[in-house]
């Protein structure tokens, strides 16, 4: 397709959203969303129904990939020795983390790792500077690096993940204009999500419309549903700060995809069978695999795939997703799935429309 100067520019991703349609806080009963259906070719009319009907939507015999990574409590706030208040976000992936975990001498029951991740405060943290979160967890200061992040010594009791569960919280995407609550502990964790898979600091927020019963009905309909794993970074709320988005340097992200979801997408490719990513992040997984390998095939590693137009998808062939931020990277990934001006047009009529928009809001078929 065609490209024009202007798919590359980032003014090019603007679109007006009323502020009160961002979604606070999830729908009452998990599965209660709408559901926009867009043709990925062609002029078809749009499509607005109940996410409950999706499977009316989908292509026969699809495929459908999900991430099972799981959401850490990974924002934990505490107290600066001179009283200020600190917050850390933790921006590595668990699992690498407790990779690199040593024992903490004098300190019976303690590991110790470098981590990467965001520091806040009422002023300047400076290197060397400690702060304890609560009984369980202590971040050193070593190294400032751009935009807040900061290279830590990350100390803790015990298993890490039960550390940020009793003493974190859910981290929240910065459009969410609330604290945390009890409710977000399960509603922003997928129904896909593995607790050995626990680590991302944002939800796959596509998998969050799914429920047990829609899953297990997909399934005797005769569709197939796999799993691959992408640790969800901060990065994916990152602006793009180029006005030429071809220079922008995408975050990494920590992807696994197993032989099982290899084979089993290979196998749909061969059969002519439709693979549809459930969100971006699945999307990204499989695409970035491809990427790196020439093919799908079992790999555990870093990926830092942009899409935008231009740059098309060689796997997946369906995809759903929720309303993305405007001038944000997931918003050109969606763009070069389809069409710029036809996925405009199509957020336009979302607005009209009322759609709730961003992690708790209303979900996109792009097919």
């Amino acid at each position: 397709m065609y490209q024009s100067e202007e798919d590359f520019q980032l003014s090019s991703y603007r679109f007006d959203l009323p502020e009160e349609q961002i979604a606070q806080f999830p729908p009452e009963v998990r599965g209660d969303s709408r559901l926009m259906v867009m043709s990925r070719k062609g002029t078809e009319p749009l499509i607005h129904t109940e996410f409950k009907q999706l499977a009316q939507y989908l292509p026969k015999n699809a495929l459908l990939i999900a991430n099972n990574s799981r959401v850490l409590q990974a924002r934990l706030l505490g107290m600066r020795s001179t009283g200020g208040k600190v917050e850390f976000l933790l921006l590595t992936p668990l699992p690498l983390v407790v990779r690199d975990a040593k024992p903490v001498r004098g300190k019976e029951g303690w590991f110790a790792a470098e981590a990467s991740g965001l520091v806040r405060a009422g002023g300047r943290v400076a290197e060397g500077e400690n702060v304890l979160f609560g009984a369980t967890i202590s971040v050193t200061v070593l190294e400032t690096g751009p935009f807040g992040q900061r290279r830590v010594l990350l100390q803790w009791k015990g298993d890490l993940a039960e550390a940020f569960a009793a003493t974190g919280h859910i981290p929240l995407p910065p459009y969410i204009r609330r604290p945390d609550d009890d409710e977000d502990q399960s509603r922003y964790q997928t129904i896909f999500a593995r607790t050995e898979k626990t680590g991302s600091v944002a939800a796959p927020t596509a998998g969050l419309h799914f429920t047990e019963p829609m899953r297990q009905a997909l399934q005797e309909q005769g569709f197939t549903m796999e799993e691959i794993t992408l640790y969800v970074g901060y990065g994916t709320f990152s602006p793009v700060r180029s006005e030429d988005i071809r220079r922008h340097r995408i975050h990494r992200e920590y992807v696994e995809v197993n032989e099982r979801v290899a084979e089993a997408v290979n196998r749909a490719k061969a059969e002519r069978r439709p693979v549809i990513a459930v969100g971006t992040t699945s999307l990204r997984a499989l695409e970035g695999v491809h990427e790196l390998c020439g093919a799908v095939q079992p790999f555990t590693g870093w990926t830092d795939i942009f899409l935008y137009p231009g740059r098309p998808c060689r796997v997946v062939d369906g995809l759903i997703t929720n309303f993305h931020l405007p001038e944000s990277s997931l918003l050109m990934l969606v763009s070069a799935f389809t069409d710029r001006k036809r996925m405009l047009a199509a957020y336009k009529e979302a607005v009209e429309k009322k759609y709730r928009f961003f992690s708790y809001g209303d979900a996109m078929l792009i097919r």
